[in-house]
């Protein structure tokens, strides 16, 4: 038995050698194997693409005007609210007049005390006047003393400082007189403008103080009918607008509707928001059924440049870079199929293939790398892309032509290994703010 253990423990040992073997093969082939990738692919095709400029913006009507008290007092009476409409010269509110018709009561009162002592002093200055020429006709008679005469003289001197005294004591209680009136006139606020009110800041009651400024009772938009959207458009986008170009928006108010308009004016004074210098480009709208109110949030687009049958890829693609454990295998798969294409005289790569859009677009083009899965590998390309969108973007020239699949991403042994949003995103040309 001892011999027969003997004869039987080598084979026991290679059994186990050749086991081992075998199983460190099996392991080493798992871990060297290429890995299972399904490639996500989206079709090369044209259409049509246009490169928009988006911004938000708050609706306003053309001209408001803010409409307030020039004098300070309490409020008696309002003719207008909210969505009155009103017309250029209508009665809006009354201040309590009673202060001001007592103002306008005594400036009358000083204005005729001041008229009297006008006609005292002329009176004065008469008299003093004959007292001199008497004086004269004495003093050429020797029958009155040089003293006489000059007292005489003196006196009409005197009187007619006191008529023009008197005169200005007139001028300025008629001047007093014609602000109260004034003021008593500013108890009534009129409408400067036909237009509709869309705000009132004050009640029947409240009094309303106007001492460093005017306070604001009323808020009068001209025509609701046509109206206009301010909007902050950034810096990096305000030279792809210009005046007259078509503009379409929405409003929260009215899901699913588009309203359309025209850029106006792009106004040259800069604001900051957020550290972002924007500009206001104004886009004029027409409101005709009057659905659209002042202050409502718009979101505004401007479509700038437009291609038809452009030759499209998805900006999904120039995100897409291949997982590391097998872009040397597609590098080499790439190589070799290059070179067999340069074998059989096409040319390189990067020439312009006819399927590419005509001429150049507006903005600096740019170089980018796509991935076209060609047969089971995906083959690098190198494109030169054009106009853009939020989602495609113009082939200018490359080695792309309709039909092609480009990788926009793949899954490797059941899971997502493309980059997804790594990368450079969509060419700057066509970005959305």
């Amino acid at each position: 038995m001892r011999s027969l253990s003997k004869k039987l423990l080598p084979w026991v040992v290679a059994v186990v050698v050749l086991a081992a073997v075998v199983y460190g093969a099996v392991r080493y082939q798992k871990a060297h194997a290429a890995p299972e990738v399904t490639w996500k692919t989206a079709p090369v095709e044209r259409r049509r693409i246009a490169a928009r400029v988006t911004a938000s913006g708050t609706l306003q009507a053309t001209v408001t005007v803010q409409v307030g008290a020039q004098v300070s007092g309490r409020i008696q009476k309002l003719n207008a609210d909210y969505n009155t409409p009103v017309k250029k010269g209508q009665l809006l509110a009354k201040l309590d007049p009673q202060l001001f018709q007592a103002a306008l009561e005594q400036a009358n009162a000083n204005f005729l005390s001041a008229k009297a002592g006008v006609t005292r002093a002329e009176a004065q200055q008469r008299d003093a006047e004959l007292v001199l020429a008497r004086a004269q006709r004495l003093s050429a008679e020797n029958l009155a003393s040089g003293s006489e005469l000059q007292t005489a003289e003196t006196g009409v001197a005197v009187a007619k400082a006191g008529t023009e005294v008197a005169k200005a004591t007139l001028a300025q209680a008629t001047a007093a007189r014609n602000q109260a009136q004034v003021n008593l006139s500013y108890t009534d606020i009129f409408s400067p403008i036909d237009g509709t009110v869309i705000s009132r800041a004050v009640d029947v009651g409240q009094t309303v103080a106007a001492s460093l400024q005017a306070p604001v009772l009323f808020t009068i938009a001209e025509d609701l009918r046509k109206m206009q959207v301010h909007t902050n458009v950034a810096e990096g986008d305000v030279g792809r607008l210009q005046p007259e170009m078509e503009a379409t928006f929405t409003v929260d108010a009215f899901p699913g509707q588009t309203f359309k308009g025209k850029v106006g004016t792009i106004r040259n004074a800069a604001q900051t928001v957020q550290n972002v210098v924007t500009y206001d480009a104004v886009i004029d709208v027409d409101n005709p059924d009057l659905k659209l109110r002042p202050g409502m949030t718009a979101t505004v687009t401007v479509a700038y440049a437009e291609r038809e049958d452009a030759l499209a890829v998805p900006n999904s693609a120039f995100r897409f870079k291949p997982p590391p454990d097998i872009a040397s295998a597609s590098a080499t798969a790439a190589t070799s199929i290059a070179s067999a294409r340069v074998g059989r005289g096409s040319g390189p790569p990067g020439a312009a293939s006819g399927g590419a859009a005509r001429g150049k677009p507006e903005g600096a083009s740019e170089r980018r790398t796509v991935y076209v899965l060609r047969g089971s590998t995906p083959e690098p390309v190198t494109l030169t892309a054009g106009l853009s969108d939020s989602t495609i973007s113009e082939v200018v020239s490359g080695d792309l032509k309709p039909g092609d699949q480009v990788v926009v991403d793949a899954v490797v042994s059941g899971r997502p290994a493309g980059s997804g949003g790594a990368g450079a995103g969509p060419p700057r040309m066509g970005r959305m703010f």
